[in-house]
């Protein structure tokens, strides 16, 4: 993908990773149209990125909204879709609420899918398209205190291999990315405090977003970021018992600030 010729659509503009990500596809050339639930950030961030950026605020968890944001594509002529809207809620399963549980099921799997779906003949019918799903490392290698986030990164990631396989005789490039831990300020103390006491690496918004960009101008393919976990991952795939032997060890300070949260 030539960047230069990239009219891309991202949601999930007005978060960390999302403004960083922004600024940098377009000083890498792409024109975009962001997407989001806060105005004021949309439009402050379309203004700082020159006259051809565009905003929309959109509730991806709504079908009004998904057809709001297809039909705005469209208008906008998109040839990329970046899924990069998403929530993390780390706590113990059992003593998480299921309005926390469902919004991250739908934040971070239904509504990407979704609007994939809504999207898919528009983008089949460009010369050359892409279709761009941020994950997460835990998407491979689950972990404790993140079951509902593991289980739709996981997802995501299924359907990232699918569609790839479906669409391999068309025009549409799908890419599914899987950072680790993203140091921005939407991760919780909670969070924080596990990812020192685990001595987990954390990477900023400016690292990943650079890694973004270079795998949407590679094209197709999986790209997991950071070692070891990328290496955790692939043994998590071929020898699970491992890695839960290994989890176990970390389980008592997993619970301790997963029952704090």
């Amino acid at each position: 993908m030539q960047l230069e010729n990239a009219r891309i659509l991202l949601t999930g503009a007005s978060g960390g990773l999302g403004q960083e990500l922004a600024q940098q596809l377009t000083d890498s050339g792409a024109t975009l149209l962001l997407a989001g639930r806060d105005s004021g950030r949309l439009d402050s961030l379309a203004a700082s990125l020159g006259p051809g950026a565009a905003s929309i605020c959109a509730d991806l968890g709504q079908p009004a909204g998904i057809a709001a944001l297809a039909g705005a594509a469209r208008e906008f002529a998109i040839n990329v879709l970046i899924n990069n809207a998403g929530v993390g809620a780390f706590g113990l399963f059992e003593n998480q609420d299921w309005a926390t549980i469902e919004r991250v099921l739908a934040t971070n799997l239904d509504a990407p899918i979704h609007l994939t779906q809504a999207l898919l003949p528009w983008l089949k019918a460009q010369p050359q398209a892409a279709i761009v799903n941020i994950g997460s490392t835990f998407g491979s290698l689950p972990f404790p205190g993140f079951a509902a986030y593991s289980a739709a990164k996981a997802g995501l990631r299924g359907f990232s291999q699918a569609l790839r396989r479906e669409l391999a005789d068309s025009s549409v490039a799908v890419i599914h990315l899987a950072p680790r831990a993203i140091d921005t300020p939407l991760n919780s103390d909670a969070v924080k405090a596990l990812n020192r006491a685990l001595k987990n690496h954390s990477d900023s918004v400016e690292d990943v977003a650079r890694q973004v960009v270079r795998a949407l101008c590679r094209g197709r393919g999986e790209h997991h970021f950071g070692f070891p976990e990328r290496l955790f991952a692939w043994l998590n795939g071929v020898a699970p018992s491992l890695i839960d032997r290994g989890l176990a060890g970390k389980l008592a300070i997993i619970k301790r600030y997963g029952s704090s949260s």
